[in-house]
């Protein structure tokens, strides 16, 4: 079997094509190439070649076949959603009956072959949070955040009542679909907001996305170095988080700015 290809390397969404069918695999694959926030695109005919490409990169999106000989899409798919950082699916397949069981599984979205490149942005908006939303936006984001009024207080359930969480005892952030969980020094706490609105609101305070399934407080970051698992990896009291190649660039310039003298 031939290597998997990967085209486009740049900055943006970094997403994998797998499908078994050669031509409608390099037919999703120059649709992609063909987007301004794709900036990756790597191609898998069979689940074995897929697995392996997501256990040695950070992929944001897996466009995906359901009809594929051995592990089928479906099957796959599966085992994707138990990943510690999953990333987004998308199915592509020329038969409907499966779209309910995609949604069960939590797909971002589910395209008929043939694609059309209208519908492939609706799946590329769902899976950046936004219409054309770019890498660039993050760098952008903290200039363009609203200033912050002072410490917030998240209400959050607990087994028999609610408590009040502060937002400065937060030291990070992790996605849980369309919930968030928010790691302090006492614990970790499930609230009811995707992790997308709190780095909307607390950019300005002082916390950073270094990946599609983190939010960081900048303050609470202890180390910064480079792995050859991972890239790119900070330190947030005992847990070391990875930085997505999509984001070192803002994070080193969010970094540096507050490294300065005169910065908080």
């Amino acid at each position: 079997m031939p290597d998997p290809g990967a085209h486009g390397e740049s900055a943006g969404l970094r997403v994998l094509v797998v499908d078994d069918e050669a031509p409608a695999r390099d037919e999703l694959e120059y649709l992609l190439t063909s987007e301004d926030r794709v900036g990756y695109v790597a191609t898998a005919g069979d689940a074995t070649d897929a697995l392996r490409l997501l256990r040695d990169q950070d992929l944001d999106a897996v466009f995906l076949d359901i009809r594929m000989p051995g592990l089928d899409g479906v099957e796959l798919a599966r085992v994707l959603a138990r990943f510690a950082r999953p990333p987004a699916v998308v199915f592509v397949t020329a038969f409907e009956q499966h779209a309910v069981e995609a949604f069960e599984l939590r797909a971002s979205d589910y395209l008929l072959k043939p694609v059309r490149p209208d519908r492939l942005r609706e799946a590329l908006d769902r899976i950046s949070g936004s219409p054309a939303e770019s890498p660039a936006a993050d760098r952008d984001r903290s200039a363009n955040a609203p200033p912050d009024t002072g410490d917030e207080m998240i209400a959050v359930d607990t087994p028999g009542h609610t408590r009040l969480v502060s937002r400065d005892a937060v030291w990070f952030v992790e996605a849980s679909g369309d919930y968030a969980r928010l790691h302090t020094a006492e614990g970790s706490f499930l609230v009811r907001t995707p992790i997308s609105q709190l780095e909307e609101r607390w950019t300005s305070a002082g916390f950073f996305r270094i990946h599609r399934s983190y939010l960081v407080a900048l303050k609470r970051i202890t180390e910064v170095k480079t792995t050859t698992a991972h890239g790119h990896v900070v330190k947030v009291g005992d847990q070391e988080l990875p930085v997505s190649r999509r984001h070192v660039r803002a994070f080193k310039d969010r970094l540096l700015g507050r490294a300065r003298p005169g910065r908080s």
